[in-house]
């Protein structure tokens, strides 16, 4: 609660040094309530540019939670940098804070599609610029932070210019004004400008704002404050950064398709946002291979997506299948490999994007390569999270257990999948699986993610099955392996895909005698692939993952 203004002891010096009180426009009362009101509205816009650079950064570069220690820790350190410097300015509190504001909100409204463009622009490079993306992020989180902490002792000199009160008094005054506009920004964010900007033009709204509210508070408030010269230079300054702004808002969307054909080359037929992810359909008509990117990430190669696909499905299927619980594969291709085999009475897919889905039945490209899986009437589609699926108290008891249960996942490097692949997701993936059942995990490349694979080994074995690791490699020259890498196929990235098959009790890894003709996958390369990928399993054992320790890296 705001508290009224407490008077300063008798005989204390001018909290503001030199200066006397300001010239205000306005009575004191009203004009300290418009200065917490602009604190109020520049903490909001300060909240939305951190939460938007960790979301952006870690949509693109991955990992989120590294990403949000690496924004987070480099802008509070900023922070207190900035207030520091901002000291020298506290004679020219209104000036100073003026182009505090202006200077803020054109790099904080700015800064996502500059990140953006580097990342669509130069995030195949490699070499010395292989992390640029990442340098950029904490180049903006330092400068953001930096003007954000210079914002504070101005306030509390022009707070104080309206009329003296104690320290303690404006403090608290100004904090809480700073912590609820925080809170309006922190929600702001996620529940309106995401879903109904985007990141790039809820960013250049939130700049506008920004910009709006700092130079009225000081071209209306303490207007004479300034010089002539300073009036004239600041609105020169906020017309200069609103027409930026608003110029590049008009281009946002031209900016968008232009960084997306960058990004995901010039045949891009389908892209949109879903209320989960960003879908992006490249290819697919007059011949050429069609491409699923899912948040940036491969999901599939219409290259080479049959060499994991039969490799996911097939040894899975050697024992009965009648009822199959596929987790992920809104493409509908692991489906398509299921439906394959004879026998298969039900086929559930849990997927939390019902676009995704919407996609994979209707488009012609997609549902042809699935072969129109979702037409089949033994496909049943569930829209959840699949760790809260495995949850619903409905899946328990014997007509709710499956033959076959297929983990068609992203990598579980990728931050959002890590309770996917923990110890206690596999403690309900057990608690469905029938006595004779098979689950089978896609669980990253072995090869370039070696201790991550032999993680998820480890943790499905901690949580009571017993596991047959086993890769397949040979992807498509110049395209990344499985639904777990960043767009861009760069050298080094891995060549093969890692999975591991897992039952209640020990038993051979083959093909079922009556498993179809496959274009690539064989026994003789199955027991192969299973032969060099224990090889190279870890002598130690690994301590398993779990939801509150998660052991995955990116």
């Amino acid at each position: 609660m705001i508290e009224p203004h407490a008077p300063a002891p008798p005989g204390a010096p001018p909290p503001w040094g030199v200066q006397g009180q300001a010239r205000l426009p306005v009575r004191p009362g009203i004009g300290r309530l418009l200065v917490l009101a602009g604190v109020f509205v520049c903490a909001a816009c300060g909240l939305v540019y951190e939460l938007e650079l960790v979301a952006l950064a870690s949509y693109l570069i991955g990992d989120s939670v590294t990403q949000a220690s690496v924004v987070l820790s480099v802008m509070v350190f900023a922070m207190g940098v900035g207030s520091l410097a901002a000291k020298r300015l506290r004679p020219r509190a209104a000036a100073g804070f003026g182009a505090i504001e202006a200077a803020l909100a054109l790099v904080g409204g700015c800064s996502a599609m500059a990140l953006y463009a580097v990342f669509a622009w130069t995030g195949a490079w490699g070499g010395l610029w292989a992390d640029g993306p990442r340098c950029l992020l904490v180049v903006f989180s330092l400068a953001i932070g930096l003007l954000i902490g210079a914002e504070v002792p101005l306030l509390m000199e022009l707070i104080q210019r309206i009329r003296r009160q104690d320290p303690g008094g404006a403090v608290a005054d100004l904090f809480a004004a700073d912590y609820v506009g925080a809170l309006v920004g922190g929600l702001a964010f996620p529940f309106l400008l995401l879903p109904l900007l985007g990141q790039l033009t809820g960013a250049l709204l939130t700049g506008t704002v920004n910009a709006v509210a700092g130079g009225a508070l000081v071209l209306g408030l303490f207007r004479k404050d300034l010089s002539r010269r300073a009036r004239w230079t600041l609105v020169l300054a906020n017309v200069v950064v609103l027409g930026l702004l608003a110029s590049a808002a008009v281009l946002v969307g031209d900016f968008e398709r232009a960084a997306r054909h960058a990004l995901y080359g010039a045949d891009v037929r389908v892209a949109l946002r879903t209320g989960v992810q960003e879908v992006v359909l490249t290819g697919g008509t007059r011949g050429r291979p069609l491409h699923l990117f899912v948040d940036g990430r491969l999901r599939f190669s219409g290259h080479d997506e049959h060499r994991y696909h039969e490799a996911l499905v097939h040894p899975a299927m050697n024992g009965p299948h009648a009822r199959v619980l596929i987790l992920g594969g809104g493409d509908g291709l692991a489906a398509r490999e299921v439906l394959r085999h004879s026998g298969v009475r039900r086929v559930d897919i849990v997927q939390p994007d019902t676009d995704l889905v919407r996609l994979a039945r209707h488009d012609a490209a997609l549902s042809a390569l699935n072969r129109h899986a979702y037409d089949d009437p033994r496909v049943h589609e569930v829209t959840a999270d699949a760790f809260s699926r495995l949850r619903d108290a409905r899946l328990r008891g014997p007509r709710s257990t499956y033959d076959v249960v297929i983990s068609d996942l992203p990598d579980p490097g990728i931050t959002a999948s890590t309770k996917l692949y923990s110890q206690e997701f596999y403690g309900l993936v057990l608690r469905v699986l029938a006595p004779g059942g098979r689950l089978v995990v896609h669980a990253g490349p072995l090869a370039d993610r070696h201790r991550a694979f032999w993680t998820v080994d480890a943790t499905i074995r901690a949580a009571g099955l017993f596991t047959r690791p086993y890769r397949v490699g040979g992807r498509d020259s110049g395209f990344t392996a499985g639904p777990d890498r960043l767009v861009g196929g760069a050298a080094g990235s891995a060549g093969d895909w890692g999975f591991i098959l897992a039952s209640r009790t020990p038993g051979p890894l083959r093909l079922d005698s009556s498993c179809p003709r496959l274009r690539t996958l064989t026994q003789a390369a199955l027991t192969a692939d299973a032969r060099a990928a224990f090889r190279s399993r870890f002598l130690r054992p690994l301590p398993p993952s779990t939801l509150v320790h998660p052991r995955y890296t990116g």
